[in-house]
């Protein structure tokens, strides 16, 4: 039981790389309202996946995160109806609510990682992970001063 549980994690991750990639192919190629489409089916049928029925339902329907789960799903509608490029706006806005919170850990990980950690370290980027990690406090902080 443990190992198919385990095989069908490793494709979910695969699923869910898979969409993403898919996902910057239609960014790349001018909003492509098919690559898009095809980048949320894989992307969800990923998180499905490695999440399980039961956890998958209750993080999308947890009540703190119900306005990011509308617009997630309102972005994926209207891609999927060809509204590419506006859809792709509502659908990103309801994906930084949803999993906004796993941005300094995914951050974190890419400050470790051997290649990246030198990308991460360029000025423009370094500033803006800082950022990010931080939840935008540089600003807050400033201001209180």
């Amino acid at each position: 039981m443990d190992a198919i549980t385990g095989d069908t994690k490793k494709i979910g991750i695969g699923l869910t790389a898979a969409g993403l990639l898919f996902t910057l192919l239609g960014v790349v190629l001018f909003f492509d309202s098919a690559l898009l489409a095809v980048g949320n089916l894989l992307f969800l049928a990923g998180v499905f996946l490695i999440l399980g029925m039961e956890r998958t339902k209750n993080f999308f329907f947890q009540k703190s995160k119900l306005r990011g789960t509308a617009f997630f799903f309102i972005g994926i509608a209207m891609v999927m109806f060809k509204w590419a490029k506006l859809g792709f706006a509502v659908e990103l806005f309801g994906f930084m609510n949803l999993f906004g919170n796993f941005v300094p850990h995914v951050i974190l990980v890419a400050r470790h990682t051997p290649g990246v950690s030198k990308v991460m370290e360029l000025p423009g980027i370094k500033q803006a992970c800082d950022y990010l990690s931080k939840g935008g406090e540089s600003k807050k902080a400033n201001a209180a001063v």
